[in-house]
């Protein structure tokens, strides 16, 4: 497509496609494992982090654009009029850059790891006695379970299961007749073994290559490679209720998962370039085309790092990995006195990962054993493999409480995991219950209901996150607890609704989707319209995609309305694009922690409402899923969520820009900034001097720094 007919087919110019907008972010992940102020560990993290992001883009979004390719090939994206068939073809275009961007960061991190003494060694770069070593390790461990195959006109092609990794070689006989010879990694096979007495590893997918000549004896192995192969897992769940049968929907599920891989191949990688004929062979094999091969010198499956980490020496390690850090006890909450007891006299939140989970869950333990406490209701998406809030709620029903759990089977890549603690809850006496037709409950609510002196009162916790306590230590998310009646009436009210499928209920305080969430955020963007340059709008998220949002937005920018977003992926709306967008302004920070809190704030000064939710401005979260938005209302509390805006807006050592081109550019500053690092080292829960984080000032100092960048950004492209 010519640009000035690619332009002539966009109907928004001021948003992109959500696609390549995700492939931009993603490309942010791996920039940091080229930040030579992370440590050298940490940047091999954020290696696997953008292989492990890249791989479920192809499974989920790729897989999806082939299904709609397919089934609707006519159908166009809402924000830029591309159809499937062109958003693949920008996609795997685009996908070689970064393969190849990854290469140069993956030798430079390597060679710095070299110099520490923490090798990945090549089969042919071992010492005599580490080549005994190897081979003893293939003989004993390796051989036995590894079931070679050949693929020619009288042996069809195997299953080849998605992104596990194979041996593949071009063989010939003694005639000169050719064949592929494939060799599946068992799972059972860890993906390296250390060398003795060093940190020195081999990959044991570069010990299998090395020895498969010695696996086809009847055959010339003439070339040969490692070889991954990417399925689409964009299962579809049936909506139907399975005549209200919970083991039905359970079977389901189950039988989705083994579905999964089993759908057609989306990406073909290699570990070196192959030739043509060879090539071709691997390409008929798995049944795709040649743009969606790569060849990737890196380790195609890196998810091994984080283990290897675990098994080198500590002392040459611990220079460097990030200081530890140990999350806090929030000063604002005694650990000597009852939870319930302190949520009655005033609202808390935490604000992991800075903050401990343990009020939470002494709060949840609590609520299991008090006599007072009748039942706890609560929703769940994902749950830690070995989830200390699963066996609590597990305890209370043992304990007489009525616990009701609503869980969504159909989390993506944790179904397998949900199914199992299902069925512990079940077995345990909790109520069970698995979300509604049609839509996932991504909500996060827990209500307690208790009887004091005759009286029922509550205690609701609203997160923005998983109750997940692994998570909890890794992702920035905000937990708020509180004794209020009219949003513990809205939580009953809620699971009420829940139960008999009603998704449109009345609430008095919270906003619940698939309805209520956008609407009260275009109300609350109107009340902002009406103030013209005085309005203000300061929304922090994961991504932005929902088309009727970004118009909203768009309208208040025309209006004058100062717009600021604080979006960590996906975000298709396009700042400083004129007479659309001239007064949004667009961060995204990219750090130690991922960022996953959401937080809503409209208004200034005494007309500030804010707004924390488990849902994103996706058109997903706002109308496909079960989400929940609180107000925050306790002046201390609002203090909090002002604070954690306001220092995120200073970052510029992990923060950048979102250009109108979408492209992305640092932030700059006389002083780096490190939001993630102040956060550390400064509570919310105590009081903050304002004129530290004077706002004006630093709304000035992000409007200063976006000109210079544009204007750097605008040389560069010339």
């Amino acid at each position: 497509m010519s640009k000035s007919s690619e332009m002539q087919s966009i109907s928004h110019p001021f948003t992109q496609n959500r696609e390549l907008s995700w492939l931009k972010f993603d490309q942010r992940v791996l920039e940091e494992a080229a930040d030579e102020t992370v440590p050298l560990l940490e940047r091999l993290k954020f290696i696997s982090i953008f292989s492990s992001n890249l791989d479920e883009f192809f499974m989920v979004r790729v897989g999806s654009l082939f299904d709609i390719a397919h089934l609707s090939p006519g159908q166009k994206d809402n924000k830029t009029g591309l159809t499937a068939d062109e958003q693949l073809d920008r996609i795997y275009r685009t996908v070689p850059g970064l393969v190849n961007l990854k290469k140069q960061i993956y030798k430079s991190v390597a060679s710095s790891l070299k110099q520490h003494g923490i090798e990945d060694v090549p089969v042919s770069k071992l010492t005599p006695e580490e080549n005994k070593f190897v081979n003893r390790y293939f003989k004993l461990n390796m051989l036995p379970i590894l079931s070679p195959i050949i693929i020619g006109p009288h042996h069809p092609v195997p299953h080849i299961v998605g992104k596990r990794l194979h041996a593949a070689a071009l063989l010939s006989d003694k005639k000169g007749k050719n064949a592929i010879g494939l060799i599946s990694m068992p799972e059972a096979i860890p993906p390296y073994i250390m060398l003795p007495d060093s940190n020195r590893y081999v990959r044991t997918e570069n010990i299998l290559l090395h020895m498969m000549p010695s696996l086809f004896n009847a055959y010339f192995v003439d070339e040969a490679c490692i070889m991954c192969v990417t399925r689409n897992a964009d299962i579809s769940f049936d909506d139907e209720k399975f005549d209200d049968n919970e083991e039905d929907f359970r079977r389901q599920i189950s039988l989705l998962l083994k579905k999964r891989d089993n759908l057609s191949v989306v990406r073909l990688e290699l570990n070196q370039k192959p030739s043509k004929p060879f090539f071709d062979k691997l390409l008929s094999i798995v049944n795709i085309e040649a743009h969606q091969a790569f060849v990737d010198e890196c380790p195609l499956n890196m998810k091994y790092v984080f283990s290897l980490i675990g098994e080198l020496d500590k002392e040459t390690v611990k220079p460097l990995l990030y200081k530890p850090y140990t999350p806090r006890k929030a000063e604002d909450i005694s650990s000597t006195h009852s939870m319930i007891s302190q949520i009655r006299k005033s609202d808390k939140m935490l604000f992991y990962p800075y903050d401990s989970v343990e009020p939470f869950l002494k709060l949840l333990s609590e609520a299991a054993d008090d006599p007072e406490v009748l039942s706890i209701k609560i929703t769940i998406y994902r749950l830690a493999s070995s989830s200390k809030i699963a066996h609590i709620l597990c305890r209370a029903a043992e304990n007489g409480k009525e616990v009701l759990v609503l869980m969504e089977l159909r989390a993506r890549f944790d179904e397998a995991n949900n199914l199992a603690w299902s069925k512990m809850l079940e077995e345990s006496g909790c109520q069970v219950i698995y979300g509604m037709e049609g839509f996932k409950c991504h909500s996060k609510i827990c209500l307690i209901t208790m009887r004091t002196h005759g009286k029922l009162n509550y205690i609701t916790q609203i997160g923005t996150g998983n109750y997940n306590e692994k998570t909890n230590t890794m992702y920035t998310d905000l937990s708020l607890m509180t004794a209020s009646d009219v949003i513990g009436e809205d939580a009953a009210c809620f699971f009420r609704n829940m139960l008999v499928n009603n998704l449109d209920g009345d609430y008095k305080a919270l906003c619940v989707s698939p309805y209520g969430i956008k609407n009260a955020i275009c109300e609350n963007i109107d009340a902002e319209i009406k103030k013209g340059s005085d309005g203000y709008i300061c929304i922090k998220a994961n991504s932005v995609t929902e088309l009727d949002v970004m118009n909203k937005l768009s309208e208040a920018s025309k209006a004058g309305v100062e717009i600021q977003l604080i979006i960590r992926g996906i975000c298709c709306i396009l700042p400083g694009i004129s007479g659309y967008t001239n007064n949004v302004h667009i961060t995204s920070i990219v750090g130690r922690y991922l960022e996953h809190a959401r937080i809503y704030l409209f208004g200034r000064g005494e007309d500030e409402r804010f707004y924390i939710a488990s849902a994103d401005l996706m058109t997903r979260n706002l109308n496909r899923r079960v989400e929940i938005a609180c107000p925050i209302t306790d002046p201390y509390l609002k203090g909090q969520l002002k604070w954690i805006l306001q220092s995120q807006l200073r970052d510029t050592a992990k923060a950048c820009f979102i250009m109108s081109d979408g492209s992305y550019g640092r932030k700059c500053g006389a002083d780096m900034f490190d939001s993630q690092a102040y956060f550390m080292e400064h509570s919310p829960h105590v009081p903050v001097n304002e004129a530290e984080i004077d706002k004006e000032g630093v709304a000035d100092r992000i409007k200063d720094a976006a000109e210079h960048i544009k204007a750097l950004f605008s040389r560069r492209h010339k």
